[in-house]
């Protein structure tokens, strides 16, 4: 193996070259009105898992989806990182639409519903852990292994759609009469079609009333 090449990976720089001489051919000033200014109109929160590229998915090009990832599409309300790509997502670019991510198949899901020990990771996932406790009675009624996985993909979007919504970031938003939208979706790796999960929540009123917060 030639530590050299390895090193610097070149076919990596190559695709990388191949791709920008293709977009300035398509648009000859492509690059440089990229560099003004990024003006997203989405936010996307998804999963880490490198089948799950957010831009492809959606169809939409650099510059127009904002992305926070990591594994199992998390957003505890504790996270820092996530908090602060939320609050420049709202804030700064004045996105509209907020993308909570889950997908089929999801590895973290999965080693949640499992015994053994991964380790540091084991942390992270409990979040997934409580969505099971949570909802451990519908969730056991389930005879498929797989329905049941599934289950808790949607059940976890949901959740963290919910921690989303309880933030001082969206409510101080939907306070000031800001267009807000966050939206719940499944991606299914085997179709390559999203699903909507249908719990789209636009205002404080949605809900409950222990999370709801009289913003000055």
């Amino acid at each position: 193996m030639d530590l050299k090449k390895m090193k610097k990976l070149p076919l990596l720089f190559e695709n990388n070259r191949l791709w920008a001489k293709s977009q300035v051919e398509q648009n000859a000033s492509f690059f440089k009105d990229m560099a003004k200014v990024q003006d997203p109109n989405y936010l996307w929160i998804g999963c880490s898992d490198s089948r799950v590229p957010a831009n492809e998915i959606v169809g939409l090009a650099a510059g127009e989806l904002f992305v926070h990832r990591n594994v199992a599409n998390l957003f505890p309300h504790t996270d820092f990182s996530a908090l602060s790509v939320l609050e420049y997502a709202v804030d700064l670019l004045q996105v509209e639409h907020i993308i909570v991510c889950g997908h089929y198949g999801c590895g973290g899901v999965k080693a949640a519903m499992q015994e053994h020990g991964l380790g540091l990771v084991d942390n992270w996932l409990r979040h997934i852990r409580d969505v099971y406790d949570r909802f451990k009675e519908e969730l056991e009624k389930m005879e498929d292994p797989i329905d049941r996985f599934n289950r808790l993909v949607e059940l976890n979007v949901r959740q963290q759609l919910l921690n989303v919504c309880h933030t001082t970031i969206i409510q101080k938003a939907w306070a000031k009469g800001q267009p807000l939208c966050v939206h719940g979706w499944i991606y299914d790796l085997e179709s390559g079609f999203l699903k909507d999960l249908n719990c789209c929540v636009s205002n404080v009123a949605q809900l409950e009333k222990i999370y709801r917060l009289e913003i000055m």
